[in-house]
């Protein structure tokens, strides 16, 4: 089996946008897809290794605006990174099994209504169907400080992204907070184009939770019990529309519940999967 990580990045293309991906393992296709401004090598710390020894084959990738996908400065909507989501599925072999998070849990809930064939059953982590007055302001107050061509003041920067994506249990404890604040720090702030894009899809305030009723395909919506950025109800707005689909709720974890959290992660996600094989 090949060992997760380690293996040459496969290009794949959607029309001229250019997906750079990685597939590793053997058995059922998954394919997983990360939120705004974060490479598909996030998933390579826990889920890709986890899925891999459950005997799943995984393909992670970046979604266009994140290098070295093609970056799209131009901007893009939702519609087209549902697409390429899409070409990627077809290009290792539909259909797959989705797991997404944040904005690619909404990539995985649209394309799951748009192209059900393609979607043998989705995940979705810390999803939303609707935006919120506060979301808006947020996602605003981020674009203006990439229009300024600014960025926060580095310490500052890792506290608030640690304050909006952790759980309060895990910034109690003082050594763990450190760490977090370090991690996040090394990792910089993503204020390039392409992000900028991602950002600014036209339909970020869309409320798509009547449209999810008609998802026919099965669904496990997994939220985050401390989640400020998408707050839990969100993704309980989703599960509730989706007909038959399954919801579960982590304890002690933020928005980078997968992060955070990762082994009661993997194994709502393994045993879901294993469900539907």
């Amino acid at each position: 089996m090949t060992r997760p990580g380690r293996v040459a990045p496969v290009q794949v293309r959607n029309g001229d946008v250019v997906l750079s991906c990685t597939a590793v393992g053997d058995g059922p296709l998954v394919v997983m897809v990360m939120g705004t401004g974060s490479p598909g090598r996030v998933w390579h710390a826990n889920q890709q290794p986890a899925l891999v020894k459950a005997g799943y084959r995984v393909v992670t990738f970046d979604n266009r605006g994140i290098a070295p996908s093609s970056e799209c400065a131009n901007g893009f909507t939702l519609a087209d990174m549902v697409a390429d989501t899409a070409a990627v599925i077809e290009h290792f072999g539909a259909p797959a099994f989705v797991v997404g998070t944040s904005l690619g849990a909404r990539i995985a809930q649209e394309l799951a209504l748009a192209r059900p064939e393609l979607v043998r059953a989705a995940v979705m982590l810390g999803t939303y169907g609707r935006t919120t007055p506060l979301l808006t302001a947020y996602n605003e107050g981020e674009l203006a400080l990439l229009d300024a061509g600014r960025e926060l003041p580095a310490p500052f920067f890792a506290a608030i992204t640690a304050h909006m994506n952790l759980s309060p249990t895990t910034l109690a404890d003082d050594r763990s907070a450190r760490d977090w604040l370090d991690i996040i720090g090394f990792g910089g702030q993503s204020s390039t184009a392409g992000v900028r894009a991602q950002l600014n899809l036209p339909e970020r305030d869309e409320n798509r939770l009547a449209a999810y009723r008609s998802i026919t395909r099965p669904a496990l919506v997994v939220g985050f019990a401390d989640d400020r950025t998408l707050p839990v109800h969100l993704a309980r707005e989703v599960a509730d529309a989706i007909p038959g689909s399954r919801y579960e709720e982590v304890a002690d974890a933020g928005h980078f519940g997968y992060l955070e959290r990762p082994g009661a992660v993997n194994d709502l996600v393994v045993g879901y999967l294993d469900s539907q094989r």
